[in-house]
């Protein structure tokens, strides 16, 4: 059974791209994770400063540790001794040659939809790192917008799980709407297309169920 998930989700992954180099992106097929990270490698010149969005897809490939240890100006998130000195860590970043992260979610008319914590990773998005790669796994392609926000509730619990955050959602296992200071659900942006600036943003697409 498993080659006929597969082949579905080769299909699927085909189209997207198709899609999102129509939208302007920079989109690359990889043959799975251990292709993506070579890809990724490749797009990211070294000597170059870094910035990663927090993501589990980049954790199972073993970026974040690359490039803190590699031939690169790695913004350091994690190991910061405050939280006053990782948001300064956050700030800096906008100005990074890459910024490299997952995102939450693709349509199939070619919108990338983020939403985050603080905010970082979904500016960075946006605008200000000189370079945007994107790793995505096929399970985050979606037919639409209201796809999306449906699938933003569907994960929020799961990361603040992932994260620790005392939420109703660890509690429910459910998105609770919450209005409390550690809600995860602060910042949402939608990329529409690719085109503003040409090859600011690469998108890898694995086709197997990546994260969440």
């Amino acid at each position: 059974m498993n080659k006929f998930v597969d082949w579905k989700n080769r299909k699927k992954a085909n189209k997207i791209i198709n899609i999102l180099n129509d939208k302007g992106y920079n989109a690359i097929l990889a043959e799975n994770l251990d292709d993506a990270k070579d890809i990724v490698l490749n797009s990211v010149e070294k000597g170059s400063s870094v910035a990663v969005g927090g993501s589990v897809t980049l954790s199972t490939m073993g970026l974040v540790e690359h490039f803190r240890n590699g031939d690169y100006k790695f913004f350091e998130r994690y190991k910061q001794p405050t939280w006053e000195e990782t948001v300064e860590v956050y700030r800096q970043s906008m100005l990074a040659d890459y910024l490299v992260t997952g995102t939450n979610v693709i349509t199939e008319n070619g919108e990338l939809v983020n939403r985050d914590s603080s905010g970082n990773r979904a500016a960075g998005v946006v605008f200000g790192p000189k370079k945007v790669v994107i790793v995505c796994g096929i399970n985050k392609v979606v037919p639409t917008l209201d796809d999306a926000f449906k699938r933003l509730r569907e994960i929020a619990p799961m990361n603040c799980e992932r994260v620790g955050h005392n939420t109703p959602c660890r509690e429910t296992g459910e998105c609770e709407d919450c209005q409390i200071q550690q809600r995860m659900c602060n910042y949402t942006t939608i990329v529409h297309n690719g085109r503003k600036f040409e090859n600011r943003i690469t998108i890898v697409i694995i086709p197997e169920h990546i994260g969440f």
